[in-house]
């Protein structure tokens, strides 16, 4: 395995000619740059911060073997690599002098090229979350429904939806991808935001969807602000979002924080079951050390 196997660039149509049929082969495993790549497509380069994204492909004799996307300012994304596989990349991607502030991929695969980071650059890494990708099996609402109903969010919500995309990134330490203004116009877009509501039409709960794209719909985020928890306005918001995505015909997705016993425990109740474990780790220099 060699650096130079991994093909980088900035052109997402190239990137996506080569490695489309890959990701799309396995979408539920390659949920995050099917979405993002999507959004990219539609919205354009820099939705996700003002430097252009970087792509790249691991290519072999047998066609792509995995990939990698980085937005920045945010963390790369890999699909699953051998230790070989991420040692090579670490080395193509520091030699090019490349600063990565973390890395998101499934649990082997990050700790693999952190520890390779590291050894590249001398950056230090912390565990910073531990994820679980789950897909919805059979739909259970979760009981005893809360009073009210669901609704679809308008352009008429945009500030509520604005204030509790804020409230929702400082709840999970920043790491929204995206500026909260343009999330939700890009919701409202699609109608990928369910508000559930009190009878008298107040809004307590929501629930995104993310476009479907390869026969897969991820749910994210779900938020309720902190004084309405734990009356169940999230699982029926939750509950409600799987419902129409499931009748769509689309495979549904969600990742939780496996640091946070009460919504595993809700998703399970739902009917989302566990297909594989992720993690996220957090770069940082060292005294002296490079790049």
């Amino acid at each position: 395995m060699r650096p130079d196997d991994w093909h980088l660039t900035h052109d997402l149509d190239a990137f996506l000619d080569r490695a489309g049929d890959f990701l799309r082969f396995r979408p539920a495993l390659h949920t995050v740059p099917l979405t993002v790549t999507e959004g990219l497509r539609r919205r354009g380069p820099r939705v996700y911060g003002e430097d252009d994204p970087l792509f790249g492909t691991l290519d072999t004799d047998g066609g792509i073997r995995a990939v990698f996307f980085r937005t920045p300012p945010h963390r790369i994304y890999l699909t699953s690599l051998t230790e070989e596989e991420a040692e090579a990349l670490a080395a193509r991607l520091a030699a090019a002098g490349h600063r990565l502030p973390g890395v998101t991929a499934d649990r082997d695969t990050a700790a693999a090229f952190a520890a390779a980071w590291q050894r590249r650059t001398g950056t230090a890494s912390r565990l910073s979350e531990r994820q679980r990708l789950h897909r919805l099996a059979e739909l259970a609402a979760p009981g005893p429904a809360p009073g009210g109903r669901a609704r679809v969010a308008t352009a008429a919500d945009r500030d509520l939806l604005v204030r509790w995309h804020d409230a929702f990134s400082d709840d999970i330490g920043g790491r929204n991808a995206q500026d909260s203004a343009g999330w939700a116009d890009s919701r409202i877009a699609h109608g990928g935001v369910t508000l559930w509501e009190t009878a008298d039409g107040t809004p307590v709960s929501m629930a995104g969807v993310t476009p479907e794209v390869a026969g897969q719909i991820r749910v994210a985020p779900v938020y309720t602000p902190a004084g309405l928890r734990g009356r169940g306005y999230a699982g029926a918001a939750t509950a409600e979002v799987s419902r129409v995505a499931l009748a769509s015909g689309a495979q549904v997705l969600l990742f939780t924080d496996l640091a946070n016993p009460t919504s595993n425990a809700l998703y399970r109740r739902i009917g989302y079951r566990p297909v594989a474990d992720f993690a996220v780790y957090d770069f940082t220099a060292q005294p002296g050390s490079s790049p």
